[in-house]
């Protein structure tokens, strides 16, 4: 991780976003990515820390209803592709992810643009397109929660996890990817995000810094 002041983690005022990390992206679901199963375990660990050091998670997810969906996926639901549908079990967070007794995702309200709670320190948020600030109500909420690290971890680097990782850069935060938490990851990926002064580091060394 970067040693630099403007970038350097502070962990006491870090945050958990867990991207898209849903049953339908799962391998199983419906459109599945390869390689998330295996980090959702990960995920889940990571999560955990959080919660023991009491600091805020917030998972971000998706929910595919009429046309306000990326225009590089409208073909596909609109010929009754069934994924993440608000209310099905598909748009679920992996249940690994989660905290004892979170409810399920109340799809109106996280439509709406609610935070809803999962547990304590614990929401899920809704984001209509790759980035989880793009009109969305995340930066003012971390704002509010005293957040100034963000801790990126889920699914698929390429589109939901780097949209959120430079989101989170341009808005001033500093930004780790967990690297060994988000599907579709490689070095390069790594190397870049780094050019954006996003530390990447494994999940077991950001539990420790938690600490």
């Amino acid at each position: 991780m970067t040693t630099d002041p403007w970038t350097r983690p502070e962990w006491d005022r870090a945050a958990l976003l867990t991207i898209d990390t849903q049953v339908d992206f799962i391998e199983g679901g419906a459109s599945p990515i390869p390689g998330t199963a295996a980090v959702v375990p990960v995920v889940g660990a990571l999560a955990a820390a959080f919660r023991r050091a009491r600091r805020p998670i917030v998972h971000v997810i998706r929910l595919y209803q009429g046309q306000d969906v990326d225009l590089a996926r409208r073909t596909l639901l609109d010929g009754g592709a069934p994924i993440v549908r608000p209310g099905s079990p598909g748009s679920q967070i992996a249940p690994a992810l989660l905290p004892p007794g979170a409810p399920e995702l109340d799809a109106p309200k996280l439509l709406a643009g609610e935070f809803q709670p999962l547990g304590p320190g614990e929401w899920a948020m809704w984001k209509p397109r790759w980035g989880a600030f793009h009109r969305t109500g995340l930066e003012a909420f971390l704002r509010q929660q005293g957040v100034s690290t963000v801790v990126v971890a889920g699914c698929n680097f390429p589109n939901c996890p780097r949209a959120a990782i430079i989101g989170a850069s341009e808005r001033d935060f500093r930004v780790v990817a967990a690297a060994d938490a988000i599907s579709g990851v490689d070095d390069r990926h790594l190397a870049e995000a780094a050019r954006l002064g996003a530390g990447s580091a494994p999940s077991a060394a950001i539990a420790e810094s938690l600490r």
